[in-house]
């Protein structure tokens, strides 16, 4: 049997920025990473569109949610500029605060990761998922899919959620944790595309436009977000609805408000349709240049041909939510093993030498770059609680 002092299992973002911060912080730590993919960091090397948004200069506790949000926002102590001491490269900023390496491509910190681990002595084991942790003497014994049980003094579950499991994220590793004594929190998938009444929105498939966008549960406010809606054949997709979907996820009785021409007020719409009235345009061009004419259209088609219930509806497009694209789809999850168990050092206060880090934990950031700060500041955590003997 192998013996290491700390087997990180996931290699992903959290995971592999814990072991890489362990070995920079003692290189005579033997770490090992485990993961169940045929090639580690898969997901982060696809983050932001394969460009690599790591990180936003916007940070607040209301860019997380779940019942670690605050557990996330501490962590992290408003260090949004902590990728820049992981990776060696440069990052940019855009107008929207999210961070980017400068070389705009997110494989290259996975390779940067992986140079700098393997420099350092790190050990890896993939393909090969964990199956089993039991104690045995004070230490960890790891059963692992290839039959070759390991032996450690620490054990990191960096082991991601249920979305993406293309990623090797399908929620299989949360009962590692629960055969250890803790508690899983409902599953929802979140950041992700959402499934709509397309009564109104038939003609519309692949049509993009810049909208504002509101979340109802019932009569109740949720969240609202600005940004592209992609209208599909199955609903609503585009960064607006990405960033809306975290409102939504989980509750009965949703809807979204698309505001159509959010820089323009009703009532500058409405002079407009007048004008083209009393110009003589026929009923389905009132909307011609103002929007897209297959979106101006279909407002048209729903609101009828007067002028006032035209702005309004173009300033108040509804549809109701009927559900979404499911984990497969989603970029990240909410829910996961309850954070009430486990400290601000990232150790279970049930297990000791037993830390839990990322999207594991029941905590789900907004979209932005929000997700994988909070993976790699939790990851870095844990390291520096172990590298102190479990006392950060």
């Amino acid at each position: 049997m192998q013996n290491f002092d700390v087997a990180v299992v996931g290699g992903g973002a959290a995971g592999l920025t814990c072991a890489l911060e362990l070995k920079r912080g003692n290189s005579n730590i033997s770490v090992v990473v485990i993961d169940s993919c045929d090639r580690l960091g898969k997901k982060l090397a696809a983050t932001g569109n394969g460009q690599g948004n790591v990180s936003n200069i916007n940070l607040s506790v209301r860019n997380y949610h779940g019942g670690g949000a605050q557990l996330a926002f501490n962590v992290i102590g408003g260090d949004y500029k902590l990728p820049e001491r992981l990776f060696n490269c440069l990052f940019t900023a855009d107008g929207e605060g999210r961070m980017y390496p400068s070389g705009r491509q997110a494989s290259a910190l996975v390779d940067s990761l992986m140079r700098e681990l393997s420099m350092l002595g790190a050990r890896f084991i993939y393909p090969a998922t964990v199956t089993e942790i039991s104690r045995f003497n004070g230490a960890f014994v790891l059963t692992l899919s290839t039959g070759c049980p390991i032996c450690a003094g620490a054990v990191v579950l960096a082991c991601g959620g249920k979305a993406q499991r293309q990623f090797g994220t399908n929620g299989g590793s949360y009962v590692l944790a629960q055969k250890l004594g803790h508690t899983l929190t409902p599953l929802v998938p979140s950041l992700v595309q959402l499934r709509t009444d397309t009564s109104h929105i038939k003609t519309l498939k692949g049509i993009r436009a810049d909208c504002k966008v509101r979340a109802f549960s019932g009569d109740r406010l949720c969240g609202s977000a600005r940004g592209d809606v992609i209208f599909t054949d199955y609903g609503v997709s585009g960064n607006a609805v990405f960033k809306i979907s975290s409102a939504v996820a989980g509750l009965d009785d949703c809807s979204l408000a698309i505001e159509f021409l959010p820089d323009v007020s009703k009532e500058e719409v409405e002079r407009d349709v007048r004008a083209k009235l009393a110009l003589g345009y026929p009923n389905s061009e009132l909307l011609s240049g103002t929007l897209h004419n297959q979106l101006g259209r279909a407002v048209i088609k729903r609101a009828g041909g007067d002028p006032d219930k035209i702005a309004s509806t173009l300033k108040n497009f509804v549809l109701p939510v009927t559900g979404t694209l499911g984990f497969d789809y989603a970029q990240v999850t909410r829910g996961g093993i309850d954070c009430a168990d486990v400290g601000e050092d990232m150790q279970s206060k049930l297990v000791k030498n037993l830390y839990l880090v990322g999207e594991y934990l029941d905590v789900d950031g907004d979209c932005g770059g929000y997700n994988l700060l909070w993976a790699f500041a939790s990851g870095v955590r844990a390291a520096k609680s172990m590298l102190s003997g479990g006392k950060s």
